[in-house]
C-alpha cells in the first residue's frame, strides 16, 4: 500500500476520481487497504511505525466513509476540484425546489399521525434523491458542470434533512 498521505481518496484506493462508483469495488479496496494498515500487523513495529499505521489506518476509514457516501463523495470530487459548495452560507435555492420542498414539510405534517403515511412518504423521498444522484453523476462525470453540481449538492443535502426529519417522526410513533 502507498503510504503517501497525500494522494487523494481515490487514489488511496485505486479507484478512478469519479462520481459514479462501484459500491463492490469500493468496500473490496476498502477492506484490503484496512487489513494492510491494521494496528494489530504493526504491535512489534517501532512507536514510530505504529504511530504512522494508526494515521493512515484512521485515514482509510476516512476516505471509505466519504467515498461510501454519494453525498459526502460529491462534495469531495468538487473540493478536489477547488469548488465551494457553500452549504453553510448559500441558501439561494432555484423557486420550484423551495416550493416542492414546503410541499414536502406539509406532507410530513399531514402524516405525522401514521408510521405508514410516514414510510410512504421515505419511500418517495427515496425516489427523488436516487434521481437526483443521477443528475449529479451526468453533472459531475459527463459534463464536468461543477456549479451545477455544487447547486445538487446543496438540494441533496436539504433531502437529507427532509429524511431525518421523517424518520425522527416514526421513531417518535414508535416509542
Amino acid at each position: 500500500m502507498n503510504h503517501d498521505f497525500n494522494q487523494d481518496f481515490f487514489a488511496l484506493f485505486g479507484l478512478p476520481r469519479r462520481f459514479a462508483q462501484d459500491a463492490a469495488a469500493l468496500d473490496a479496496a476498502w477492506r484490503a487497504a484496512a487489513a494492510q494498515v491494521h494496528p494489530d500487523r504493526y504491535a512489534s513495529a517501532g512507536d514510530a511505525e505504529k504511530r504512522s499505521a494508526l494515521m493512515l489506518a484512521t485515514r482509510v476509514n476516512e476516505a471509505y466513509q466519504t467515498l461510501k457516501s454519494p453525498l459526502n463523495r460529491a462534495r469531495y470530487l468538487l473540493q478536489l476540484s477547488g469548488v465551494d459548495t457553500q452549504e453553510e452560507n448559500n441558501t439561494r435555492m432555484p423557486a420550484d425546489f423551495l416550493m416542492a420542498q414546503m410541499e414536502w414539510r406539509e406532507d410530513i405534517d399531514d402524516a405525522r399521525a401514521s408510521v405508514n403515511a410516514l414510510e410512504s412518504l421515505s419511500h418517495r423521498l427515496r425516489g427523488e434523491v436516487k434521481a437526483m444522484q443521477a443528475e449529479l453523476e451526468t453533472a459531475l462525470d459527463a459534463r464536468g458542470d461543477l456549479d451545477g453540481a455544487a447547486v445538487l449538492v446543496r438540494k441533496l443535502r436539504f433531502m437529507e434533512k427532509l429524511d431525518q426529519e421523517i424518520g425522527d417522526a416514526i421513531e417518535s410513533l414508535l416509542d
